[in-house]
């Protein structure tokens, strides 16, 4: 395991809802689990007139999202922790110098002995992050001269390919790109990043991880909720934007890439470029017609409750065509997965939270068993990347007596079977993994661009054609024509909220 140095933690927008819902709860757990280093220290930062002891109140000893973990320990614990933690007041005005900031850094790192070691986390909206990392140049707290120097951005990085161009453009005035740590907390998810290991540590998928074995692949990600109190951000971004841009094509990379020469950062972020370049960019209307369908849902009752339609959310505009439905069919060109076609969708108020990749095998080229009711019941590998996180393989065995009547049997691996592991959550893993310069897990300029340049076409084709906005009642699996996507060979897998979906074992409330 790599060590952690010492090393001071400055999160802008400390007192947003970011710090107290994931990075403090985060933090918490790696002091508590003792992946920190002896020397560590959190530096909040914003503009609320807060004191070290209001910070603390409001992240950790009051905290509801550290509520349940507070009451297992003792109150000593508690202060140990809350002693790492402290808070600056940033100048209102937002051409402000981080002057006293920087004094109040020098003497923490000075008192703490944090060896000169930083990490900025911008908790930011993205408009801030350009003269954030200006004040921070300005006062020299980049250089690498004694000590390293990291910053890590949240998402959405960029509207579209132009601005995240121009904000990765931004970025490297200030930080050179190995400095630079683009989150995506889906990376994060251990199920995500069994990926690789289901791939490349097993030869029973690795020599069939092809277009010759593999028919296509689907990947769902849904959400049961709808946009709640997020309708005036959602309206500007839409589906396409909140989810597939980032967290779903993360996916894809990762399913598509190529063997990198070894486990390091860099090799498989090479690779993972590689992939997202090798998808075929959309560009006449009838391939933008014929491959994505958007749609949005409409008022319905679930469980006896009145559920709003999209357009009648707070903040969202009633003639709106943002979409929370996009279901998008995809080629990849490259040897290893020409003609297999990829289906990806994401939606909001579906009938349950879940997200899973399925990879769908072919049939035998002989098939012995035509009569037998395994027909249309393909070899599936099913990763279930939450909830109930696992891996599923679906395939044929003989049901008892005479015949050969086949039946399709589950095989499956569940994450909450391991109950001596404790299993990171994102956040945890994606912070210690900055703490220790590992960058496996975020997203470099080059992969950040080649995503969008893979979105932009169908985002202005969405917006500048005519084409159509479908309906589907909230608490259902998307428009009626979504199976139309899927070129007759089957219908989308809609998921239970367990990974397991054999009869009688499925509810979906």
């Amino acid at each position: 395991m790599d060590k952690t140095a010492n090393q001071m933690l400055i999160i802008f927008g400390a007192s947003g809802d970011l710090t107290a819902r994931k990075l403090i709860p985060a933090i918490y757990n790696l002091y508590k689990g003792k992946h920190l280093p002896e020397n560590f220290v959190v530096l909040g930062a914003s503009r609320s007139n807060w004191t070290d002891d209001d910070f603390r109140k409001n992240v950790v000893k009051e905290s509801t999202y550290l509520k349940d973990e507070l009451a297992t320990v003792d109150k000593d614990f508690i202060t140990d922790f809350c002693d790492k933690i402290f808070y600056h007041v940033l100048d209102k005005d937002q051409d402000a110098d981080f002057g006293s900031l920087n004094e109040r850094i020098t003497q923490l790192n000075k008192n703490y002995a944090t060896d000169n070691n930083y990490i900025f986390y911008f908790s930011l909206p993205p408009a801030a992050y350009e003269p954030t990392a200006k004040n921070i140049y300005d006062q020299g707290l980049h250089k690498e001269d004694d000590g390293w120097k990291r910053v890590i951005v949240e998402k959405p990085f960029g509207y579209n390919l132009e601005t995240a161009k121009n904000l990765n453009n931004a970025l490297h005035r200030y930080f050179k790109e190995p400095q630079i740590f683009r989150i995506d907390h889906y990376l994060g998810k251990e199920t995500v990043q069994n990926l690789l290991v289901t791939r490349f540590a097993n030869s029973i998928f690795e020599p069939l991880w092809n277009r010759n074995y593999i028919h296509h692949v689907e990947i769902t990600n849904a959400e049961s909720v709808g946009v709640e109190k997020r309708g005036g951000y959602y309206d500007k971004s839409g589906a396409l934007r909140d989810m597939f841009q980032n967290h779903l094509l993360q996916i894809v990379s990762l399913i598509i890439m190529e063997p990198p020469i070894g486990a390091n950062a860099e090799e498989i972020r090479n690779e993972k470029v590689k992939a997202l370049k090798s998808l075929r960019v959309m560009t006449t209307d009838k391939e933008l017609h014929d491959n994505t369908i958007r749609a949005q849902y409409v008022s319905s009752v679930i469980d006896g409750e009145n559920v709003k339609g999209y357009r009648e959310e707070d903040g969202v505009d009633p003639d709106s065509t943002t979409e929370t439905y996009a279901a998008i069919k995809f080629f990849v060109d490259n040897w290893r997965w020409a003609d297999v076609p990829f289906y990806v969708r994401t939606a909001k108020r579906m009938p349950t939270k879940v997200t899973e990749v399925v990879i769908h095998f072919k049939s035998p080229h002989h098939q012995i068993f035509k009569e037998s009711s395994l027909n249309n019941k393909d070899n599936k590998l099913v990763i279930r990347i939450q909830p109930d996180e696992g891996i599923l393989i679906k395939f044929g065995v003989k049901v008892p007596g005479q015949g050969f009547e086949v039946e399709r049997a589950n095989l499956d691996f569940y994450y909450s079977s391991l109950v001596d592991t404790y299993v990171m959550t994102a956040y945890e893993r994606l912070l210690l993994d900055a703490m220790q310069g590992d960058a496996t897990l975020y997203a470099r300029a080059d992969e950040v661009e080649a995503a969008w340049a893979f979105v932009d076409p169908i985002l202005n084709f969405w917006k500048n054609s005519d084409a159509k906005v479908y309906g589907y009642s909230a608490g259902v699996w998307g428009p009626k024509n979504a199976d139309e996507l899927i070129d007759g060979v089957s219908m989308w897998r809609n998921p239970c909220e367990n990974l397991a979906d054999d009869p009688g074992y499925c509810v979906i409330s």
